[in-house]
């Protein structure tokens, strides 16, 4: 029997996963992408703690854009945010999401704003 698109992406998440993990020297940059709004949150594994989070929703610098525009500027807005709390390279989680439109639009951002992968 066929995979559904959301067990597919599941599957991938799993495997993604299984090899990536937050410090707290280079926490995980993970994203979550819905049919409207993109969220990025950068997270410390090794305490579960969410370090910085930014996301399109009621977000005013991404409001008027497309969604790629829209991404690419929660990017450098969570590269910023993550900067001033001293965090300069993370570990990216494109959480079972193809790096490809918008996913790699907010890591650009996240790029231009600081960030090293």
């Amino acid at each position: 029997m066929a995979l559904s698109k959301v067990e597919k992406r599941a599957k991938i998440k799993r495997r993604i996963r299984k090899n990536i993990f937050g410090t707290a020297s280079q926490p995980r940059l993970s994203v979550f992408r819905s049919n409207k709004e993109i969220y990025a949150q950068i997270i410390d594994d090794e305490k579960g703690v969410t370090l910085v989070a930014s996301s399109s929703y009621k977000n005013k610098s991404a409001e008027g854009k497309n969604k790629s525009e829209a991404a690419t500027v929660v990017g450098k807005e969570l590269a910023e945010k993550a900067v001033k709390a001293g965090v300069t390279s993370v570990v990216f989680d494109r959480n079972g999401y193809q790096y490809h439109g918008r996913v790699k639009s907010l890591a650009d951002g996240a790029r231009e704003g600081g960030l090293k992968f």
